[in-house]
């Protein structure tokens, strides 16, 4: 990325973000095979690059490595390599399970069939899987929610939502052309594609919306299975848990949608069992059509390019390491860290974690609304807190039972590994959680902070230029990839990482005083973000308020170490900060993430979060007379 500054065409002082980017967005090209480009997307496009050449040469014996995970990655490199197979094959592979679904003819049936359609990854009245117990971290829930809505949430099922209806047209478009590849009659195909998008509308009145799903923590609803069952029926939710684990059922689900699973009746009953079972083919027809024939693929991508404005499908050899990288995602991070990520950079990186954890620390203990018993508990979730940097240190033991037939078709070869870790997800109800686990492999080009285990994770992907480089300064490494570790970090103090101990359990360790103050901060926050207009639409302040204050939590701890330093360089840091957010993208795009993300746009998370601290006033003179001032009354900073 051109890393020049644009301050001559845009003061920095009326937008920081355009004066740093402007000139590489004025002439960046968006790849035909993504929605968009810029910092992150651009270090995700390098990764992907070098690990393409990788699989090129470890499919065809050129490359060797010790883990035998990898030569099975290669394995489905070069099975989804062979359209010609594909084309072949048409929709074949994927008939017999298509006409499980369509022989069920009767509730009873269905009941009978659902432990197996569970593990072939067909969709049941009901979502289901197990995950760490939000009260008990040490030992994982079954879990129960409402089906998925086709469109991105449910405020696009609105009569007058334009988008909605745009959406909506292209995937009746879409099911349409995949459903004339069935055997069914074209009467046939017609029911049940309206059959579909009836009982799609049915659902989305009754699960949760994008905001209402952004409050994970009000996710915990311990519900005793026989009452969770009464709720489901006539569908045979306490015979699925029987077959799933005989007298080790469990007696309490943790139900994550409420309201969808009490009001399930409106939209599973009796007298619909034949909108759900053409709802379920045609979803198990669209899953199918990534893995069948090169024009059954293209279509099954057709929606996505849709939401996302994305002009073209990436090609077949990228598609195929997509599907493998993705497939073996863990050993394929842990190949790439050993391969590409120094042990110098790791060791500095970790160093730098833990200065931001220690200075959080200090803040917390100068925090001036906790109450003392607040900032200790705060503090020892601080020191509890577990870093992993870079790439697991061995992969674990599911990834070598991922394993398929040289004679599989794709789809096959798919559903033999889905079954796989299928079966594995839910034996997990039985065993301790595995605090070891990555939530994301090394080769990603993200972060995270996990709540249920109280760690973050920083992928060896992430950690090069702009976020962070030998090469760079102090300055604009805290900029790049210190905020970043400071943005995770802050996430266990988010409005929802708050709500969980040092432990990872759900577990109100506020005193009332402490939780109402904090209550009001967070409402500024969201009062600081919403209405802001974007692209011909605004920011809801309250879908993107976890990710306001993680941000807000990062540049304060790193402008704090920053400050500590003997030769600060604010200016370096603000630049860089801005340089990490660059991001050009479709409209369809910024529309999607306006709309459905908990994250506000990049533009907006480069150019508000710097108002709120006094050392951007300095770095550059900003005054009242320029366009990136907030009045002192209106800043903010919680951590």
């Amino acid at each position: 990325m051109n890393e020049q500054s644009n301050e001559r065409a845009v003061r920095i002082q009326d937008d920081l973000y355009q004066a740093v980017n402007g000139a590489w967005l004025a002439s960046a090209v968006i790849p035909d095979d993504r929605p968009f480009t810029g910092g992150f997307a651009e270090l995700d496009m390098d990764v992907e690059r070098t690990l393409m050449a990788d699989f090129r040469d470890l499919a065809a014996g050129d490359k060797t490595t010790d883990l035998p995970e990898m030569r099975y990655a290669a394995a489905l490199y070069r099975k989804a390599l062979d359209t010609e197979r594909r084309n072949r094959e048409g929709i074949a592979p994927a008939l017999p399970l298509l006409e499980t679904v369509r022989a069920i003819r009767s509730l009873e049936d269905l009941n009978r069939a659902a432990p197996a359609l569970l593990m072939a990854g067909v969709e049941l009245p009901v979502q289901v899987d197990v995950a760490p117990d939000m009260q008990d971290a040490e030992h994982h829930a079954f879990v129960v929610a409402g089906p998925d809505i086709l469109l991105p949430d449910t405020a696009y099922y609105a009569p007058d939502h334009a988008e909605g209806r745009r959406l909506l047209a292209v995937f009746s478009d879409m099911a349409a052309r995949l459903l004339a590849f069935t055997p069914l009659s074209e009467a046939e195909q017609r029911q049940y594609l309206a059959d579909t998008l009836a009982y799609d509308a049915l659902i989305a009145q009754k699960v949760k919306s994008r905001l209402e799903w952004s409050e994970y923590f009000k996710c915990h609803n311990p519900m005793d299975a026989g009452q969770v069952a009464a709720y489901t029926a006539p569908f045979d939710l306490s015979g699925l848990l029987r077959a799933l684990y005989g007298d080790k059922a469990p007696r309490t689900l943790i139900v994550y949608d409420p309201r969808a699973i009490r009001e399930m009746s409106g939209y599973f009953r009796p007298e619909n069992l034949e909108l759900y079972l053409h709802w379920a083919y045609v979803k198990a027809l669209l899953r199918a059509s990534l893995c069948l024939s090169e024009p059954m693929a293209a279509l099954g991508r057709s929606y996505g390019r849709a939401l996302t404005g994305a002009a073209a499908d990436p090609t077949p050899e990228k598609q195929a390491y997509q599907l493998a990288s993705q497939t073996y995602a863990e050993p394929v991070g842990i190949y790439y860290g050993r391969t590409y990520f120094g042990e110098e950079a790791k060791r500095d990186i970790t160093a730098l974690a833990k200065k931001v954890i220690e200075t959080y620390q200090r803040r917390i203990e100068k925090n001036a609304f906790l109450a003392p018993s607040t900032k200790e508990t705060a503090i020892r979730k601080l020191g509890a807190m577990e870093v992993k940097m870079g790439y697991p240190d061995a992969v674990g033991p599911l990834w070598s039972r991922l394993v398929f037939e040289d004679t599989d078709s794709l789809f096959a070869a798919m559903q033999r590994l889905g079954e796989v870790r299928r079966r594995d997800g839910f034996e997990r109800l039985l065993r301790p959680v595995d605090r070891t686990e990555w939530l994301i492999p090394g080769h990603m080009v993200n972060a995270c902070y996990n709540p249920s285990c109280n760690d973050v994770t920083f992928p060896a992907a992430i950690l090069q230029p702009p976020f962070y480089a030998l090469r760079q300064s102090v300055s604009e490494n805290l900029g790049g990839i210190g905020a970043v570790i400071g943005h995770e970090v802050s996430h266990a103090f988010d409005n929802n990482g708050a709500m969980f101990d040092e432990h990872g359990n759900l577990h109100n360790w506020w005193t009332e005083e402490d939780l109402a103050a904090f209550q009001t901060l967070t409402q500024r926050m969201v009062e600081q973000f919403d209405g802001i207009p974007y692209h011909g639409g605004t920011v809801n302040g309250a879908l993107v308020v976890s990710e306001n204050i993680a941000d807000n939590g990062g540049m304060g701890v790193t402008l704090e170490i920053l400050r500590g330093l003997p030769d600060p360089d604010f200016r370096a840091y603000f630049i860089n900060y801005a340089r990490v957010w660059c991001l050009k993208s479709q409209e369809e795009y910024i529309r999607l993430r306006l709309a459905s993300d908990v994250h506000s746009p990049n533009e907006l998370r480069a150019n508000m979060n710097p108002r709120n601290f006094p050392e951007w006033y300095a770095a550059f003179g900003v005054t009242e007379k320029d366009g990136m001032y907030l009045p002192p009354e209106k800043r903010i900073s919680i951590w």
